[in-house]
């Protein structure tokens, strides 16, 4: 059983009030104002009563007449059941602090140190109220850049692939035209975090975007295999600014042809995100041309069902609505 921990947001012990992601290998420079604090370490002692001398009970003093024996024993009875309680409530109480601490007695540390997060006391933020299931179908949730984008009926989302990238797909798959060992699919939208760049601009960076969009999708694959036989020529159809979940974007379409297959359509769009320190977000966008493909307003149409997480009038963004 692997002791990683997995990717999240975790309280950041250097900054107070602040959440950094781990991407579950490095700490990253992307952060966010700390949910609700939670508390760690063992739980408050609980108040005894004061112990009680073990041993027969003291006689009872009774009248005369009244039934002394009869008496005497249903309070030797009754003392009996009282010190056996305290017993046991104070074996509960110890065993209570002992399993607040780590096996060797020290107390859990709260937030991650300089390395990575350990796996017995790091503990992921919860997600916001309201936000979707990660394993709903008809939802693509990005914890990182605190977003959901809606997944059309006849799609899926992969749990992993090849280039590691939040990733959503038609489920229909097929032998690539450039090369028959690869397949290819009809329609695919990914979303990541800018890295690698100090672009601050949505639209230059989308405008920089577009030709690395088209290239990964319709020149060559992430092995180097040209799936399409490669690009021969594109067209830009649309530039532009848009809102995308309250933010800001920018946006550009192209047209391309290549030398095998019907050729495509791909997008690069760019926004910040919505939560943390609002970094650029790069959604992109490749779907084949032709009647196989899917229509292309349907581009549009999962740009408007972006959602940041929480959205309270939308739960984050919802999929069932939307047909291929």
């Amino acid at each position: 059983m692997s002791n990683a921990t997995p990717p999240g947001w975790y309280p950041d012990a250097a900054t107070p009030g602040t959440d950094r992601w781990w991407d579950g290998t490095a700490w990253t420079a992307h952060t966010r104002p700390a949910a609700a604090p939670q508390a760690f370490g063992p739980p408050e002692p609980v108040a005894m009563p004061a112990p009680q001398a073990f041993g027969p009970p003291e006689p009872v003093a009774t009248a005369p007449g009244d039934g002394s024996a009869a008496s005497g024993r249903s309070s030797t009875h009754i003392v009996a059941l009282a010190v056996a309680g305290l017993v046991v409530v104070g074996a509960a109480v110890t065993g209570a602090v002992l399993l607040g601490r780590d096996d060797d007695g020290t107390r859990p540390e709260a937030g991650p140190s300089a390395f990575a997060p350990s796996p017995t006391t790091a503990t992921a933020t919860p997600s916001p109220s309201g936000s979707p299931a990660e394993d709903d179908p008809k939802v693509l949730v990005d914890q990182l850049n605190g977003i959901t984008l809606p997944i059309p009926a006849g799609w899926e989302k992969p749990a992993r692939t090849a280039d590691q990238v939040l990733t959503m797909r038609t489920a229909d798959s097929y032998d690539c035209p450039g090369s028959s060992s690869d397949f290819c699919y009809h329609a695919t939208v990914t979303s990541r975090v800018a890295s690698a760049t100090d672009i601050t601009s949505a639209e230059k960076l989308a405008e920089q975007d577009i030709a690395t969009a088209a290239d990964g999708a319709y020149e060559k694959n992430i092995v180097g295999n040209r799936i399409h036989g490669g690009i021969t020529s594109h067209k830009v159809l649309d530039s532009g600014s848009v809102s995308v979940a309250g933010r800001a974007g920018y946006q550009v379409r192209w047209r391309v042809d290549t030398a095998k297959g019907p050729g495509g359509y791909v997008q690069s769009l760019v926004f910040p995100s919505p939560t943390g320190s609002e970094s650029l977000v790069i959604v992109r966008y490749a779907f084949d041309a032709g009647p196989d493909g899917p229509p292309l307003r349907l581009m549009d149409t999962i740009t408007k069902g972006i959602r940041p997480i929480g959205d309270s009038a939308t739960s984050g963004g919802a999929g069932s609505s939307i047909e291929h």
